[in-house]
């Protein structure tokens, strides 16, 4: 579950992160009385989106009147925020951060998140801040300092220090420069957090240090821990089809392609985007429907699935271990005929009673693909699509 920056900064500053004082505008009228609450003659007008890139995309302008907050904050509210994050169909801005302007003097990046080749959190550092994490390890890896974090001991004052060092921070710019890292890597962990990012994070001219900009991101498996957190989703930032698969408790991610699929397990529905792709089609989306697929999963996950224009053809590959072939076949048949799929269907079922699962697609009166192994099932949807 990702949150709006303003809301990240809320969650840090409970943990003693420091971020430039800010408030929060559903209007232009609130960016105004905002930005005069906040005093100052130096704002920043922040587009809220959940998405990176804002500024180059034209979501964030430093406005030194109240003129010009009001001016700039007319022309970003409501208006369609195409980044690199969101795809060119882009985000509509509902909501705008008023912050303080900031004396930078430079500009740094912080993240921490899972490294999952080394099964460790990671704390990661570099000079390029406001510069892609993702550009940096590209084109300067050596760039990029990591300090990785023993559960058992947890986050270490050397291991800041270590950072703050290879950050080249001196002064009261280090000292704050590992408090903060401290303080990040604990509302990290404590808030159960798949990703905190800094980018960038600045060094004022007075040594302050200060997260310039936010982004966590929580695991959804934790967030009954986190009631709070749960509260913070804004639906309008997630994709439509994402959101009804989650109040159906499926697992869905749309992706570019024009083969939907509908698998059940994780690691069988990767392995069935990547035979597609080999057969040389595009999975549109990643679905899991669970271990135990039931006729109402799976008719929910057709009703998703057929819900994007993109979708040519479907590809159903259930392998039936802790539920049977022949139950998976029933409900298939019954979901086709309520959700009337008018796109060839291939299915593909392995496991227990697959031979009678196949007898009753075969008789079932609709236009079922039946395949016998993966390979041919992703050739069948593939020539499909092509026919």
């Amino acid at each position: 579950m990702k949150v709006h920056e303003y809301q990240a900064k809320e969650i840090l500053k409970k943990f003693n992160v420091a971020v430039p004082q800010g408030k929060v505008a559903f209007s232009v009228d609130e960016a105004v009385r905002a930005a005069q609450e906040l005093g100052g003659n130096v704002w920043v007008v922040k587009a809220q989106i959940h998405a990176g890139g804002r500024g180059k995309g034209g979501g964030v302008k430093v406005a030194r009147s109240l003129d010009e907050v009001r001016a700039f904050a007319s022309q970003i509210f409501g208006m369609v925020l195409v980044t690199h994050q969101t795809g060119p169909e882009g985000r509509i801005v509902r909501r705008l951060l008023i912050e303080q302007g900031i004396d930078i003097a430079r500009e740094l990046y912080v993240g921490v998140t899972l490294d999952r080749s080394t099964s460790r959190n990671v704390v990661m550092a570099s000079t390029e801040g406001g510069v892609e994490i993702e550009k940096v390890a590209a084109e300067t890896p050596e760039k990029i300092l990591k300090e990785f974090v023993d559960r058992a001991v947890g986050f270490q004052a050397f291991q800041a220090r270590a950072l703050a060092f290879g950050l080249g921070l001196t002064g009261d710019a280090f000292k704050n420069g590992v408090r903060f890292l401290a303080a990040l890597y604990r509302a990290y962990e404590e808030m159960d957090c798949s990703l905190a990012e800094i980018n960038p994070l600045v060094i004022t001219t007075d040594g302050a240090v200060l997260a310039l900009d936010a982004k966590m991101n929580f695991d959804d498996n934790a967030l009954d821990r986190h009631p709070e957190v749960r509260a913070l989703r804004d639906l309008d930032e997630e994709d439509p089809l994402e959101v009804d698969a989650s109040k159906a408790n499926l697992n869905y991610i749309k992706l570019d392609g024009n083969v939907g699929c509908m698998v059940n397990g994780a690691g069988l529905a990767m392995a069935t985007m990547d035979i597609i792709k080999l057969a040389g089609g595009e999975p549109a989306n990643f679905l899991d429907v669970g271990g135990g697929a039931s006729a109402e999963t799976v008719e929910a996950g057709f009703k998703i699935i057929l819900a994007d224009p993109h979708v040519k053809a479907v590809l159903i590959n259930i392998f039936g271990g802790i539920v049977r072939c022949d139950r998976v076949a029933t409900g298939v048949v019954e979901a086709a005929k309520k959700t009337r799929v008018t796109v060839p269907v291939v299915v593909r079922l392995a496991g227990t009673n697959a031979e009678l699962a196949g007898e009753i697609l075969r008789s079932s009166g609709l236009n079922f693909r039946v395949a016998g192994s993966l390979r041919e099932a992703a050739e069948k949807v593939t020539q499909a699509i092509r026919n």
